[in-house]
């Protein structure tokens, strides 16, 4: 009950403050490419329940099918190329805090063909906590697509080596959650992103 009190909070105050950011991301956004601007993909969330995770759009409007990106992927915008840099594509999952479908902190939501690669034991584990905007695993693999760019089989190198690694961290988070270490993740998340 905190947890989400706290998350709504912080989700609220984030979008008013966030407001005039959002806006000029927008503007850029239109301007740089044709389409909308926001992007939503289906992702599992908890129990298993499906919801629309929202990002600011990064890609030409007619490319959103492939579920990797990959190093300089000539599907992504001037304006996304960006926003993807510094994650600034992720701020509208506040909208996703606010509703309930997430919370500030907890393992990344998955698209459900990634889900489906899940050991059962561990999708249960992980499945059982809302899904968060930041977890360890996002910011131990901010470079994700860098490394997945070194792979000659990108799909490849992500379920074998990179989902593997998050799903121990996701583990490491279910079994350790608490207020204090989201708030921990949530300043460490900060750091990173000024670094």
């Amino acid at each position: 009950m905190i947890k989400r009190i706290f998350d709504f909070t912080a989700a609220v105050v984030g979008l008013v403050v966030l407001s005039p950011m959002f806006l000029a991301i927008a503007a850029w956004i239109k301007l740089d490419s044709p389409g909308p601007v926001f992007f939503r993909q289906p992702r599992v969330g908890k129990n298993g329940e499906m919801f629309d995770i929202v990002k600011f759009r990064t890609m030409y409007d007619d490319a959103h099918d492939a579920l990797l990106t990959v190093g300089h992927d000539r599907r992504i915008t001037k304006a996304g190329r960006f926003l993807r840099r510094h994650k600034l594509d992720e701020f509208p999952q506040l909208f996703n805090v606010v509703a309930g479908t997430m919370s500030l902190v907890g393992p990344r939501p998955e698209v459900p063909r990634y889900v489906d690669c899940y050991p059962a034991d561990v999708r249960e584990v992980v499945l059982s906590v809302a899904p968060g905007i930041t977890d360890w695993a996002s910011i131990y693999y901010k470079e994700e697509n860098s490394l997945l760019s070194r792979s000659s089989n990108p799909e490849q190198a992500y379920l074998e080596t990179i989902l593997p690694a998050k799903l121990k961290y996701n583990l490491r988070y279910v079994h350790e959650r608490s207020f204090w270490n989201d708030v921990r993740i949530i300043f460490t998340t900060l750091a990173t992103l000024v670094r």
